[in-house]
Parts: C-alpha cells; structure tokens; sequence
C-alpha cells in the first residue's frame, strides 16, 4: 500500500511492511521521526521511542497534532500515508541538486497523444483506496462504500467549489443588503416564531431565485428579437402551420 514512497524513502522493508501490524506501526513512526521528519529535537522524542509503552498511542497522538497533520492515530492509513508525504517533501527539499538533475523516463512512441490517467486506474488497489479517503476526510466528504462514487464526489466538488472559474465567480460575488424580516409579511402562521422567520427567508430567497430566472427570461427574448429584427433574416425559410 505504501510500498513507492517507502521505497522512496530508502525504508528496510518498503515491500513487507504492515500498517495493522502494532510493532511495524510503530517502528516505521519512529524510523519517519528519527529519520526523514526529525519535527522534535533528539532529546524530546522519548516518548515516541517508548514502543512498548502503554502511553505511546497518547504520544503519537500529540505528534500528530504538533505537525498538524489533519488525521487523528486512530486513522492509521490516512496518518501513515500524510507523514510519508511529508518525509518525502522533506527529503527532496534536502536533496534538491540531487533529484533536480535526475532524468524523466524513456517517452513513449505515442507521447504525442494525450493520455487518461484513469484508463490504468485500479479502483481495487489499496494505495487508491487510501489516497481516495484522505481526499474525502480533507473535503468532509461523506463516506460511501464505492470509491468511485466518493471519487466521482470529489470531482464534483472540485469543479463546483474550487476550479479557478469557481473561485473566481465566487470572489466576484457581493454581499446583498441586510433585510429586515419584520417588515416583509408571511402571509400565514406556523405557531412558531423560529419557523416564521426560517419560513420568511426561504420565501425571499425564491423570489430572488425567480428573479433571476425571470433575467434570464428576458435576455433570451430579447436574443430572439434581435434575430427576428435583423433585416438579413429569410423570412421565406420560416413556416407557419403544416
């Protein structure tokens, strides 16, 4: 599941390793830390050392929290695979001479022609499975049993909320003026005051919504007219009836 950035990272057993496994659990945390990450100073990483200690889930949650990392210790997978990430960053940015100047591999005869990246694409394999959750905890998506629908939710949320045409129509966006419910009559009774004022807002966002659908209206009347209006039109090529 981790086994690239593993092998990436020059870890002993990149092809054995276990993340259900307590001890390899551990022992890879400490080996990151001590390692790649090295966030604490030598003296300061005892309690991560500890493996054996009843309190080290408590320490491993505190290291966690002290690299900000957005997965909690009991999310073992999206951790893991979050601070091989980092190592990794890490490492690059230590090496940056070293990887800059290596070269990209052989190109294929058919490197001209645009390629799907999801036409390989495994919807089995562990290492998207997990890089799938980490994306839908990141977004606060709900979870769903199929990893292509959470996928298929992620590129929709994407699209929709953080394309930079999404972002830019967003930042366009200007705040309305304050309304005053008080002033704008219901026209009927729910027995509730809370419900009232909800009931009162869903009604002035309707109108708005009709509003612009009443714009719109108008801009594909007026579209047409120019059509109709224009002298270079046929009107021998329109038909009336059958």
């Amino acid at each position: 599941m981790f086994r690239r950035k593993l092998t990436a990272l020059d870890y002993h057993n990149p092809g054995t390793f276990d993340c259900t496994d307590e001890t390899q659990f551990r022992n890879c945390i400490v080996w990151l830390e001590d390692q790649k990450i090295r966030h604490y100073k030598i003296e300061e990483r005892g309690n991560l050392r500890n493996i054996p200690s009843s309190d080290w889930p408590q320490a491993f949650h505190t290291y966690l929290q002290d690299l900000n990392c957005p997965f909690g210790g009991e999310q073992k997978p999206e951790a893991v695979d979050w601070l091989l990430g980092l190592a990794v960053r890490y490492e690059y940015g230590d090496n940056v001479d070293k990887y800059k100047n290596c070269e990209p591999l052989a190109a294929s005869s058919n490197s001209d022609k645009a390629v799907d990246p999801l036409l390989n694409l495994d919807s089995n394999s562990p290492d998207f499975k997990a890089g799938v959750t980490a994306l839908v905890n990141i977004l606060k998506i709900q979870r769903h049993d199929d990893y292509l629908v959470m996928l298929k939710a992620i590129r929709i949320l994407i699209q929709d909320r953080l394309s930079p045409e999404a972002i830019t129509k967003a930042s366009n966006n200007r705040e309305g003026a304050p309304v005053a419910l008080d002033k704008h009559v219901l026209g009927f009774d729910t027995g509730d005051a809370i419900l009232n004022e909800a009931a009162q807002i869903l009604r002035l966002l309707h109108i708005e919504e009709l509003r612009e659908l009443q714009t719109k209206i108008n801009e594909a009347i007026v579209a047409v007219q120019a059509i109709i209006a224009d002298p270079r039109t046929d009107y021998r090529l329109g038909k009336v009836g059958r």
